[in-house]
């Protein structure tokens, strides 16, 4: 029994710390692309205003809806992922501390 405790407790620090760093960084990461994106966007409708460039507005807001729709799909592979690891509980609450935390 004593031989599998350090084992258990050993993945459960890995998995929290793993999740934190992970959540912080994916928190991050997607506050920095929410922020070029908008301002991609910015700058396209400037374009517009100006008549610097032709807007197709409809399929503008349809490759948006596609590209959320990829991110939600790609958020649900890495649960369905991340659930297969044995330290899952560990990493996930530590995700989600890093992802509050950032």
């Amino acid at each position: 029994m004593s031989s599998v405790f350090p084992s258990v407790a050993y993945q459960l620090g890995i998995g929290g710390v793993g999740g934190f760093v992970l959540g912080y960084i994916i928190k991050k990461v997607s506050k920095l692309i929410a922020v070029l994106l908008g301002l991609f966007i910015l700058f396209l409708l400037y374009l517009g205003v100006k008549g610097v460039i032709s807007i197709n507005y409809d399929a503008l807001w349809k490759a948006i809806r596609d590209l959320l729709g990829f991110a939600g799909q790609a958020a649900g592979w890495l649960i369905g992922f991340v659930s297969l690891l044995p330290f899952m509980g560990s990493f996930i609450a530590g995700f989600l501390l890093g992802f509050k935390a950032g």
